[in-house]
C-alpha cells in the first residue's frame, strides 16, 4: 500500500491552491493523509480527486476573527481527531504536532505516544513545523512530510512524502521534493 503524506498546505494563505506537482507526486497512491493546517476544506476536495483522503485539524484550522485566510475547517467526516488507523498490519497514528527527539526526550516514548493516541502505534504521521523528517527510533517510525507551499516557513515549492506499507516488511518512506517533478 502506498500512502501520500502532506501537511501544512496553508491555503489560501500560502498559495491560492495546491501546486500541480502534488498531483504528480501522488499519482497512483492508494490513500492520502493530511496532517493538518489545511485552512480551508477545499484542500481535501482537491486531494480527493487523486485518492481517498483523511486529515487531522491543525492549530491553524480553527476560525479566527482576525485572519480572513483562516476561516476554519468545518466538521467533516474526513477530518479526524488523532486517529489510529490500521493498514497492512501497522497501527498508524496521525496528529498535527508530535515532538521529535531533538525537541523532547524520547526516553519514555510509550508515555509520549500515550499523550497523543489511545493505543500504541508503529508509525506517526505529523506536521506542524514545516520541516520534512523521517525518524526511526525505538521501534517508532515518524514521518513529517514538510509543507508543499511553506517549507521551512519560506514561500516556495516544498515537499510531500510517500509511505509504503507491506505486511511483514518494515515501513519505508521517502520525501519528495516537488521542485524535482
Amino acid at each position: 500500500m502506498r500512502i501520500g503524506l502532506i501537511s501544512d498546505t496553508h491555503i489560501p494563505e500560502a498559495a491560492p491552491e495546491l501546486p500541480p506537482e502534488v498531483e504528480r507526486a501522488f499519482s497512483g497512491v492508494d490513500l492520502i493523509l493530511h496532517a493538518g493546517d489545511l485552512h480551508i476544506i477545499d484542500v481535501l476536495d482537491w486531494l480527493e480527486e487523486i485518492a481517498p483522503v483523511l486529515s487531522v485539524r491543525g492549530n491553524g484550522d480553527h476560525a479566527t476573527s482576525y485572519d480572513p485566510n483562516r476561516p476554519g475547517v468545518p466538521d467533516d467526516p474526513r477530518v479526524l481527531v488523532n486517529p489510529v488507523l490500521q493498514y497492512e498490519g501497522f497501527r498508524l497514528g496521525m496528529t498535527h504536532a508530535f515532538p521529535t527527539p531533538e525537541e523532547v526526550s524520547w526516553d519514555k516514548l510509550d508515555e509520549l505516544v500515550g499523550r497523543f493516541f489511545d493505543q500504541p502505534v508503529d508509525i506517526v504521521v505529523t506536521g506542524d513545523n514545516h520541516m520534512e523528517r523521517i525518524i526511526e527510533e525505538q521501534g517508532l517510525f515518524l514521518v513529517n512530510p514538510g509543507s508543499p507551499t511553506l517549507p521551512w516557513q519560506m514561500r516556495r515549492l516544498g515537499t510531500v512524502a510517500l509511505l509504503d506499507l507491506n505486511r511483514g516488511a518494515p515501513p519505508s518512506a521517502r520525501i519528495v521534493d516537488l521542485k524535482t517533478l
